[in-house]
């Protein structure tokens, strides 16, 4: 199993440390932080390529990181000494007897382990073309990756091929599976071992006389008719239309995978993305101790999702699995309590999560606890009316909605706020809480007294004798100003209470939408505050 990944100057990783679980690996984070790049690095490191091809034959400036480029070119430009900066991605395996050559201490914090490193370094081969390269500083735009050569070694100082990694790696993402050469592969092993080799033979008989049939069809004759009156002009061998039945393109390879008799290019996206990631599994899976899966969530329902969900947990089992997400279903499903938020220098992991929470969210896996974790700060309401009026809060405290500064106002129905708080612990995310006092202000305050006590936690909840959202708003605006902005003319309270109470999500959308200016209650106020 990986223990720890380290890299530096590789894409957007300046300097990134990250330690693993030994099982799954739920990866989330904002786009461009480098869910891709981390599963792209584990495989260079474990394999030597970089889509498919040896990384010697993919080396190019974009792999260095940006922040490192510019520095090295800012140096050149000022004419202070500065060496073109390395790539380094090391991988450390768990400490076993049966590792122990690739075991020492040939790594950047210079830890006696087994491990896996490549470095891509500048080539003092080409010394004197570098001098030459640098002559004139203002035209030194990029890295020049062209003097650099790829290291691959262990932490033995010993040079590895992909025979002396023991940790195999499949990468999995359905975006760039070409599903013919996994079909074939799978199709091809349901074959080997369904079919007597006399059957086999029999087959293949069967497919050679394709040949006779196919050629005595009216429109075939009719065309190598056409093309022997051609003769000569091309080739003076005689030139037909026929089936390839030669051993590359027997029979075997010829079959198409169809669904529900639809050839697979006319099926669903959906239904090719499962498809794809599934037959990568059967293909690869046995002999493989890693599997990194990219976003499997793409083109998929909810229901199709929970399918394949649950097939890779099943398929996976045993395996260290990595798979980046921005699915909240598939983060609560296959392990909030393996949740990796992923920075620009490692990842913030839950790791002491009460397990009555993780069971809770599982079980009810549709909530959007992917929201909170990806939030610079959330903003935990009880329901849809509170939600609107909080966000209209919020825009007439700053000038505009929440979502635009990263704050989630995020509607937790009521009693599963504490969960999310559980789960903002960890990760001390930023947190404030708006209850309804429900008659007993005191009361509501000692139901979230275990939290209380975080910086980063905040928690209001509605003062006096106003029980709920409604009447809060109301004794804050009074009549006259809601019949105003709700354009009602209700005569008393009571009246305005009864349709507010009757019509939360209408009233609420009411006041959002509204351009009248409005009073919002103290802990409302207190809570859209930084």
């Amino acid at each position: 199993m990986l223990k720890k990944i380290i890299i530096k100057n590789y894409k957007v990783f300046r300097d990134f440390v990250l330690e693993l679980n030994p099982g799954m690996n739920v990866i989330v984070g904002d786009n461009d932080i480098g869910k891709s790049n981390l599963l792209e690095a584990i495989n260079l490191a474990l394999t030597g390529r970089l889509r498919g091809n040896q990384i010697a034959a993919e080396l190019s400036p974009f792999l260095v990181n940006l922040d490192a480029t510019r520095q090295y070119i800012t140096a050149m430009r000022e004419r202070r000494a500065a060496e073109p900066p390395t790539i380094l991605i090391e991988v450390y395996f768990d400490d076993t007897d049966d590792l122990a050559p690739l075991k020492g201490n040939n790594n950047s914090l210079r830890e006696v382990a087994p491990g896996v490193k490549v470095r891509i370094a500048f080539n003092d081969d080409f010394i004197d073309e570098y001098v030459e390269y640098i002559r004139d500083p203002t035209q030194i735009n990029w890295v020049p990756t062209e003097y650099y050569q790829v290291e691959w070694s262990n932490f033995a100082a010993a040079a590895v091929t992909a025979r002396g990694v023991p940790a195999t790696a499949s990468l999995i993402d359905a975006t760039a599976i070409r599903l013919q050469n996994g079909a074939d592969a799978y199709l091809q092993s349901i074959i080997g071992a369904s079919l007597e080799p006399r059957e086999r033979v029999e087959l293949s008989r069967s497919y050679r006389s394709l040949r006779e049939t196919f050629s005595e069809i009216g429109a075939v004759k009719e065309i190598n008719n056409k093309l022997a009156g051609e003769r000569g002009e091309i080739s003076d061998r005689e030139l037909t239309l026929s089936i390839d039945i030669s051993q590359r393109a027997g029979w075997e390879r010829s079959l198409v995978p169809h669904l529900n008799e639809l050839p697979f290019p006319y099926v669903g996206k959906g239904e090719q993305s499962t498809l794809k990631i599934l037959l990568a599994l059967n293909e690869k899976i046995a002999d493989t101790h890693v599997v990194l899966i990219e976003e499997p969530e793409n083109h998929l329902s909810f229901s199709s999702l929970n399918q394949l969900v649950y097939k890779i947990g099943q398929k996976c089992a045993g395996k260290q699995v990595l798979v980046t997400t921005h699915s909240a279903y598939i983060l609560n499903k296959l392990g909030l309590d393996d949740l990796i938020l992923l920075t620009p220098t490692g990842g913030q992991r839950i790791t002491d999560l009460r397990k009555d929470t993780v069971d809770y969210f599982k079980k009810l896996s549709g909530y959007d606890t992917l929201r909170l974790v990806l939030a610079k700060r959330a903003i935990l309401v009880e329901g849809p009316s509170d939600e609107l009026i909080v966000t209209r809060a919020y825009y007439d405290e700053h000038g505009r909605e929440p979502i635009a500064d990263g704050v989630d106002v995020i509607n937790v129905r009521g009693l599963s706020a504490a969960r999310f708080l559980d789960l903002a612990v960890p990760l001390t995310k930023p947190v404030a809480v708006i209850n309804d006092n429900d008659g007993d202000a005191a009361q509501m305050l000692q139901k979230y007294a275990a939290y209380t006590s975080y910086s980063f936690i905040s928690i209001h909840i509605g003062a006096g004798d106003e029980k709920t959202l409604e009447p809060q708003v109301l004794a804050a605006n009074g009549l006259e100003r809601m019949n105003e902005v709700l354009g009602k003319s209700y005569t008393t309270k009571e009246e305005m209470l009864d349709y507010m109470t009757a019509n939360k999500t209408s009233w609420a959308l009411t006041v959002f939408e509204s351009d009248q200016a409005i009073t919002m209650p103290q802990y409302i106020r207190d809570a859209v505050r930084p």
